[in-house]
């Protein structure tokens, strides 16, 4: 993973995984209605994923490293569907998830261009109606001291809605977080 070793720690840690339960999945997920088939792309360590399945009835992981995704499938592959594929080039159908999610993992993404890939494969395997969300971060002092040595490929948050808006999504929302930390972001696919 594109991660330091301080940062491979702290997304590892039951602290993250608590922040993630109680602060960012109600910030990023307030109102978007996830249905039954839920993809969540690059799940990292799993904090998202160990929520997730309890709240959704069919979960679907695709991460891009090959041995957290093998951690993965050994914690959650019986009660989640664990692939080790690129966000950018899903192994998966076309219309296949009412909606697919992505938690501060966008950052990671080396260039623009493989990040607009995952905006573009996260709407293809939409079914009509559904929902593209999740959040980022925003960078600052601690951000930075954290992601020292890492991929840190920030997302900006004024450019975000033409971006979506070019892989196909409607409705689209970028949301800076009250603590100025992090943004959500949503968008639709047409009926």
């Amino acid at each position: 993973m594109p991660m330091n070793r301080a940062h491979r720690k702290l997304c590892s840690s039951e602290k993250w995984a608590q922040t993630t339960r109680d602060m960012i999945l109600p910030f990023a997920l307030e109102d978007v209605p996830l249905g039954d088939d839920v993809l969540e792309i690059g799940p990292g360590y799993g904090a998202n994923l160990r929520v997730l399945v309890e709240d959704v009835p069919r979960l679907t992981a695709a991460e891009v490293d090959g041995e957290t995704a093998a951690m993965l499938q050994e914690k959650w592959g019986s009660r989640a569907r664990v692939l080790h594929a690129d966000g950018a080039d899903l192994p998966l159908p076309d219309a296949s998830f009412d909606s697919v999610v992505c938690f501060t993992m966008l950052h990671h993404v080396p260039t623009a261009t493989q990040q607009d890939r995952i905006f573009t494969e996260a709407f293809r395997v939409l079914r009509p109606g559904g929902v593209f969300a999740g959040s980022d971060s925003l960078p600052g002092f601690r951000f930075w001291l954290l992601h020292l040595g890492d991929t840190n490929n920030t997302v900006d948050p004024e450019r975000l809605p033409a971006r979506l808006a070019a892989a196909g999504f409607m409705e689209i929302a970028v949301t800076r977080h009250a603590s100025g930390g992090g943004i959500r972001f949503r968008g639709r696919k047409g009926s």
